[in-house]
């Protein structure tokens, strides 16, 4: 399932049960955090060198930290090229 989140972002959910969020609108971890973008029926692109990035579970238990280098539930200002590896790892994931 793919679905729109506040005119900022999208979340993917895989069969595998893992949801993706990318965000990278006013309020997330990105080059836009101090934009005004605030109306979630935006009627023009937006765009962003980087992007918010978090991946939880079906328990909606925060996983980020399996397909990131990190410590924390959500990681920032992740490039283009690394939203699409970490999407690519949680859709392959398979569990431990």
């Amino acid at each position: 399932m793919i679905e729109i989140t506040g005119g900022k972002g999208f979340h993917m959910t895989f069969e595998n049960g893992l949801t993706v969020s990318v965000q990278f609108g006013f309020g997330n971890l990105c080059s836009n955090c101090r934009s005004v973008i605030l109306n979630t029926h935006v009627t023009h692109p937006i765009s962003c060198s980087n992007a918010e990035v978090a991946v939880w579970d079906k328990n909606d238990l925060w996983v980020t930290n399996k397909f990131c280098k990190i410590k924390d539930d959500v990681i920032g200002y992740v490039s283009a090229d690394d939203v699409a590896k970490i999407i690519a790892k949680v859709q392959k994931y398979k569990g431990e």
